[in-house]
């Protein structure tokens, strides 16, 4: 019995020291060859992938696939299912060789150029004329240009809103499909107008619908899908801010383009320096890249794979009849990388960039995957995004504990600004770590998926150590770097690095606890130079915000909005420092004072519903009777029990106005016992993306 269990002990050792088969791949070579040495590599993935599936019918065995620098020209997704997974102790690792740069690109080279009239440039695509293809974005020596548009600069404003605005019956979220315009600004006569496309950017919505008719007697355009809301500029009665693109007849700048579908004809101007003899041009054509094809409600799963040193390019996108982007967070796009029953797959010190799409969307039954130390950038939506079953769903459809950390995500939104930098809908147990997340035109982290108070399966997310900066940029309002919805017990938010959030009206949070947002512990946060506060609840419950420091909001410092009764936020051991707007509710209501200091005691018998205590307030050009708390002084807000035992004192930054938030030794928030935390801790920890 002893021997036999030695064997089984040896045995067992002897499978995990196995060494990997290794197969080859190389744009050059040919998947007739053997694939097991450089000299003799396939040609395809598929190839590989499929030599996989062989060797795993002998048994579980650890695979190394090399893939050699060059392009692999996709033009429609490698797909892995099941039957393509590794074991824990047999994976599948798909690499780049050496240092060699393989790139996966779902793009084609567009040639044939010639020279026209007005530096115009033009190359006729049979595909596109025969109805076969048609693309939205197009790259030009690796950097994306735009469709012809107009205006070149800044925006139309939407004259008037004959289907309603925020204030008429059904408010903002009335779908229109019409709005009047300015004389001038649109045209019926332009080419191929039903191709010409309207963004209209209100509320936190980028809006893109294509146009259906137009009236020049009453100034009126037609689209072919509502937007999801009022084409008002957000919650006032002006108009909102749009732009037109993809119009012949605005081909007039540096850098613009245009695809006629009829001809096939594609007409560019070069920017300075381009030289369309020899310059690269490359189109999108496959619809995404990689394709995770599991069953998890049947328990058939893609696992156990890795991906390193990859570069992932150009995927091709249209939003479909009737969809005008109005989801939340640009949700509805679709992603580069798609997923679906994926679990203990790695991706590591891959690129993701050029894409028309979001770069990676986990979807149903997606657990324990990582995403280490890659690099994302210039993104036509987002980031990365983690869905799966509801509350009410099989659980196996459930999607959760995934890590995504160290990565480097930057200039995302390119095409649908509102989509978010990382997304977490319906998923539990993840963790957002050591990210650097910038150049966003809408929020860097989102949390949560379902409004209000009702039951939702986000829970126990982790979102430390992440820098966030220079995001939102003016362009969508209703946004923050970190936002949080719904019920999601054991989630936490702390240890960010979050400055440079703007918005259009109102917003630019820096930490955003939206519509019921319960039980988050939001602690050890550096915030500073938002437009709005630094922090922000619309409603919550029971939320607990300690240990941060919240400075330099531009309008407020801290808004709390609405009288519920519930405790909605233990507010506790902060510094709020600020040198400009008011510490709280400038443009509010009374509500937001009644919630406050527990005026409206209809609703609860408590104090109020905000507990705040034991923080430092300080603004170094306003004594405490001159600091404004809704329509109360800082000293009569304490006469009223709040912050009691806060102080109203310098916190003795070592430099606030270069933003050294270091606290000096003798700083009166060490004596009410705040912790000092390092905030160069953030971001990530080495560089990300394939090793150069």
């Amino acid at each position: 019995m002893f021997r036999f269990a030695v064997c089984l002990l040896l045995g067992s050792m002897a499978l995990e020291a196995q060494e990997p088969v290794q197969l080859f791949v190389a744009p050059a070579g040919r998947d007739t060859n053997s694939g097991r040495n450089a000299q003799q590599p396939f040609a395809t993935i598929e190839r590989a992938r499929d030599e996989v599936r062989r060797l795993h019918q002998a048994g579980s065995v650890p695979v190394q696939v090399f893939l050699r620098g060059g392009v692999y020209s996709l033009k429609a997704p490698l797909v892995f299912e099941p039957q393509d997974s590794g074991t824990a102790a047999a994976p599948v690792t798909y690499l780049a060789y050496g240092k060699e740069k393989p790139v996966l690109s779902g793009g084609v080279p567009v040639t044939g150029w010639s020279k026209g009239a007005n530096g115009v440039w033009t190359t006729t695509i049979p595909q596109v004329k025969a109805g076969n293809w048609y693309f939205s974005q197009l790259y030009i020596n690796g950097k994306l240009r735009h469709r012809a548009r107009t205006p070149n600069e800044g925006f139309y404003r939407v004259k008037g809103m004959p289907e309603g605005s925020p204030k008429s019956p059904g408010g903002y979220h009335k779908p229109c499909g019409s709005f009047e315009y300015t004389a001038g600004d649109i045209k019926p006569t332009w080419r191929n107008l039903n191709d010409v496309e309207v963004i209209v950017y209100h509320f936190w919505t980028d809006s893109h619908v294509l146009i259906k008719s137009v009236d020049p007697e009453k100034n009126l355009v037609s689209f072919q899908a509502k937007a999801s809301k009022v084409f008002s500029d957000d919650f006032t009665e002006n108009g909102a801010r749009y732009i037109v693109e993809n119009v012949f007849e605005a081909l007039d700048a540096p850098g613009e383009w245009y695809l006629d579908r009829i001809t096939g004809v594609l007409s560019y101007i070069p920017m300075s320096g381009e030289d369309m003899k020899t310059a690269a041009v490359i189109a999108p054509v496959a619809p995404s890249l990689v394709t995770f094809h599991g069953d998890p409600q049947n328990r058939r799963f893609v696992q156990n794979l890795e991906f390193r040193g990859l570069t992932f390019e150009y995927t091709n996108f249209h939003l479909p009849p009737g969809n005008s982007n109005g989801e939340q967070g640009s949700a509805s796009v679709t992603a580069a990388i798609q997923a679906t029953g994926l679990r203990n797959t790695k991706f590591e010190r891959c690129a993701f960039r050029n894409l028309g799409t979001w770069a990676i969307d986990l979807k149903d039954g997606s657990r324990n995957n990582q995403f280490l130390k890659n690099e994302l950038s210039y993104l036509a939506a987002g980031g990365i995004r983690v869905n799966g079953g509801g509350e009410r769903d099989h659980p196996l459809r459930s999607s959760g504990g995934n890590v995504i950390a160290d990565n480097l995500l930057h200039h995302w939104g390119e095409v649908y600004p509102s989509a978010v930098g990382v997304l977490l809908m319906n998923t539990d147990s993840n963790t957002v770590e050591h990210n650097e997340i910038h150049h966003g035109w809408y929020t860097g982290i989102s949390i949560g998926w379902r409004w209000g108070y009702m039951r939702s399966v986000s829970r126990d997310n982790k979102i430390e150590y992440n820098h966030i900066h220079d995001i939102g940029q003016g362009l969508l309002s209703d946004m923050g770097g970190i936002y949080t919805l719904g019920v999601s017990p054991g989630t936490v938010v702390r240890y960010n690095h979050i400055h440079g959030v703007d918005a259009n009206q109102y917003g630019g949070w820096g930490i955003y606890h939206d519509e019921g947002s319960t039980h988050i512990l939001t602690e050890k946060n550096l915030v500073y130079d938002t437009k709005y506060c630094p922090f922000n609840i619309h409603y919550a419950k029971e939320v607990t915000v300690r240990n941060n420091i919240f400075a330099f909001g531009r309008i407020d410092q801290v808004t709390l909005g609405r009288v519920e009764p519930h405790v909605s936020v233990y507010f506790q051991n902060n510094i709020v420092y600020w040198d400009q707007g008011v510490l709280m509710d400038k443009d509010k209501p009374d509500e937001t004072y009644k919630f406050w200091t527990g005026a409206n005691r209809k609703l609860t018998d408590q104090k109020s519903t905000a507990d705040s205590d034991w923080n430092i307030f300080f603004n170094p050009n306003q004594k405490p009777e001159d600091v404004r708390i809704g329509k109360i002084s800082f000293l009569d807000w304490q006469k009223k029990g709040k912050d009691t035992h806060s102080s109203y004192s310098d916190p003795m930054f070592v430099d606030a106005a270069k933003r050294d938030f270091r606290l000096k030794p003798d700083s009166p928030a060490l004596a009410l016992g705040f912790e000092e935390f390092d905030v160069k801790a953030a971001g990530p920890r080495g560089p990300a993306g394939p090793t150069q």
